[in-house]
């Protein structure tokens, strides 16, 4: 434990959902959801607008709607995202070295090897500061902790949030953790938050009076010991710069169970080829290939084949997958499959054999593409003669799904950039306006119109502050005597 406060945890607020609200001037202060918009689709994040409806991460997203039904559902763009979430990860790079990224929009940064902080006066400066700095350059707020430990430091700054800094002075850990739910450390789940309960242990107080024996009887030695550590305010995990990426994976929940086995297999493949992405992507590859199927009951299985060494070749990948894929039973129907590769590596041991059946799978694909034209041909002929049915209408449907997801960026030739509203019946409803004009009109356009295509996500401040020289030279306005608005200390 630290004598002074010099460890800091940033949690951007409401990260995903605030990113769209500073792009979308319509959508500020009212209550936006992100996540899987489809019938079995996760809530990522919700703004504070649709929390106080009762909506919050990982609600299923239909439960979100019955909660909400005014909110403005959107599916996530993970490009704005990371952009952000480069432009803060570089700013705490300013800091320290010490900088251990958990998320996209949450890190910790040890300001001590940094030589930015060096006691509380310091610490709650830089702190300040760094709010200060992430609004000028992306235009969102971030809650931020101070602390002599992580796990104080994250306490922090969840008890500041929304847009505020709290520090504990050391010394007072304890005083201030006495009244919280057990939840509140690390490690205490909810099963482990259930099991205390039961033994009458509900508060953190409780567990520092109920002493270690008592912990290890319940929870096992290594779990036991390092809650009753906590408990009393103790934490000497130190802040890590490279935290060394276990596994990459990707994984789809479907609308509708899948029980056409070609349809299954189909889609192991595209998951695998994303999976690929990812981890070239990464500069990566794997030793290791994993399919994940969840059942219609619900029931989830597991496989893995592991490999004569790492690669990142997507036909060895996607045939390992398939592979594994055969040894399931889906009879019943499949609602979530998943492909990952662990085992990672920095190199690639080449196949000779992966690379020529990467060519042969090349040809197949080139010849079942022209069949498939031929086909689409004659089938295009013969739908010509009849009415659409509601198959044809229903994949017409899909396709402006995809092609025009909710909240996602489009620019039409006449009306310039905007974003997708809704797509239905053949339309796609867009608002156009960006991140610094007023609230911009809607206007409806046919899915298949020439003139409006997909765009890049626009940046958030349209002139950011120039903060080039942070934190080395302090504008006079970033450095006060005392604690600025939404900041605060513990007693």
């Amino acid at each position: 434990m630290r004598a002074a406060p010099t460890i800091l945890h940033l949690d951007m607020d409401a990260f995903y959902a605030s990113a769209e609200q500073a792009s979308k001037p319509s959508l500020r202060g009212k209550p936006v959801v992100v996540g899987g918009l489809g019938m079995r689709g996760v809530v990522a994040t919700a703004s504070y607008e649709a929390r106080r409806l009762g909506v919050h991460s990982a609600m299923p997203m239909a439960q979100a709607r019955r909660l909400a039904p005014n909110a403005a559902y959107l599916a996530p763009r993970f490009a704005l995202y990371r952009t952000v979430s480069d432009q803060v990860m570089e700013l705490l790079g300013r800091l320290s070295p010490l900088v251990e990224p958990l998320s996209l929009d949450e890190a910790f940064v040890d300001l001590e090897a940094g030589g930015v902080a060096d006691d509380t006066a310091s610490a709650r400066a830089i702190g300040g500061q760094l709010r200060t700095v992430i609004r000028g350059v992306t235009g969102l707020s971030g809650s931020v902790g101070l602390a002599g430990s992580k796990m104080l430091a994250k306490i922090a700054s969840e008890e500041a949030k929304p847009d505020g800094l709290l520090l504990i002075e050391p010394g007072t850990e304890r005083e201030l953790l006495a009244p919280m739910s057990v939840r509140i450390l690390p490690g205490v789940g909810p099963a482990t938050g259930d099991h205390l309960r039961r033994a009458g242990m509900t508060l953190v107080s409780h567990l520092a009076e109920a002493g270690e024996a008592e912990l290890v009887r319940l929870l096992g030695k290594a779990h036991g010991v390092a809650i009753h550590r906590m408990a009393q305010g103790y934490d000497d995990r130190p802040v890590v710069a490279e935290r060394d990426a276990k596994s990459v994976s990707v994984e789809d929940t479907f609308d509708v169970d899948l029980h056409d086995r070609v349809r299954v297999r189909t889609e192991v493949e595209r998951l695998a080829d994303r999976c690929v992405q990812r981890l070239r992507g990464a500069g990566r590859s794997g030793r290791t290939v994993v399919l994940k199927v969840r059942r219609y009951d619900f029931s989830t299985l597991t496989r893995s084949e592991t490999l004569r060494g790492p690669t990142d070749d997507p036909t060895v990948v996607r045939e390992a997958a398939a592979r594994l894929l055969e040894a399931v039973d889906t009879t019943g129907g499949v609602r979530l499959l998943g492909v990952g590769v662990t085992g990672l590596a920095d190199f690639t041991q080449e196949d000779l054999f992966a690379q020529a059946a990467d060519a042969e799978h090349a040809a197949e694909e080139s010849a079942a593409a022209a069949a498939a034209a031929a086909s689409a041909a004659d089938e295009g002929q013969r739908a010509a003669e009849e009415e659409p049915g509601e198959e044809t209408r229903e994949s017409e449907e899909q396709l402006a799904a995809r092609r025009w997801p909710a909240g996602h960026d489009v620019r039409h030739e006449v009306y310039g950039h905007g974003w997708v509203q809704g797509s239905g019946v053949g339309r796609v409803t867009v608002r156009f306006e960006e991140p610094w004009t007023p609230p911009g009109r809607v206007r409806t356009f046919r899915i298949d119109d020439p003139q409006l295509q997909p765009a890049d996500p626009l940046r958030l401040v349209r002139d950011p502050v120039d903060y080039s020289s942070w934190p080395a030279s302090l504008p006079k306005s970033l450095s006060g005597p005392g604690p600025a608005e939404g900041e605060e200390s513990s007693p």
